[in-house]
């Protein structure tokens, strides 16, 4: 798309493909979200987007798919990649910039379906972005945050080389939860650097990142 580029953008693993669902794709990445991507006793999000019938859960990954590209500034922006293998989306995998050109500093969160956890594709996914902001983006550190109770995200960190920064406290469907914050620098990522990853498209995305 020549005014939207990021459109172009692929990052890839040996077994993932990373890039903006079209909206012709949408309502398969959403029907994997319906389908439950926590058990019901469970609340892995600050934001309880997922606890919600399944037709709601389903437009609420559509809405905010089109919000972030609706609000995208250069200076604030939140690229949400849909994970695919097999051409079968998975799950999400978002990372968003503020003030990125002189922070270097990117966050990351994600989703992943319950029918595809258990495979490590959490960590493939996760180290898929880091290399497209480490390598990519020239980012000198990447944020993340996981409840202490989020067991396989807070394990994708250690994995990865994260260190932890601390921890918050909110208030999440009435009841005080605990999140740990994480910390990468380019050094740590490239010590733990161990799933292969090709970036391509990238080049023409570069000024709505906020580095023309």
């Amino acid at each position: 798309m020549k005014h939207w580029p990021l459109y172009d953008l692929r990052v890839r693993t040996p077994r993932l493909e990373l890039r903006l669902p079209r909206d012709t794709e949408l309502d398969a990445l959403a029907e994997t979200a319906a389908a439950g991507v926590h058990p019901p006793d469970e609340m892995p999000f600050t934001v309880p987007w997922s606890d919600a019938p399944p037709e709601t859960v389903a437009r609420r990954v559509i809405q905010h798919h089109w919000l972030g590209l609706a609000s995208w500034q250069p200076d604030d922006w939140r690229l949400s990649l849909a994970v695919f293998a097999g051409g079968r989306p998975l799950g999400l995998q978002d990372v968003s910039g503020h003030g990125f050109a002189v922070s270097r500093h990117v966050e990351t969160g994600s989703w992943l379906g319950r029918a595809h956890q258990g495979n490590r594709y959490g960590v493939e996914m996760r180290a898929a972005v880091l290399a497209l902001a480490f390598a990519g983006l020239d980012a000198l550190t990447a944020g993340s945050a996981a409840h202490t109770d989020n067991a396989a995200s807070n394990a994708v960190s250690h994995r990865l080389g994260y260190a932890t920064n601390g921890r918050t406290f909110t208030e999440i469907q009435g009841r005080r939860v605990e999140d740990v914050r994480y910390l990468i620098d380019r050094e740590a990522w490239a010590a733990h650097r161990t799933v292969e990853t090709e970036i391509t498209g990238l080049e023409p995305c570069l000024p709505l990142l906020g580095l023309a």
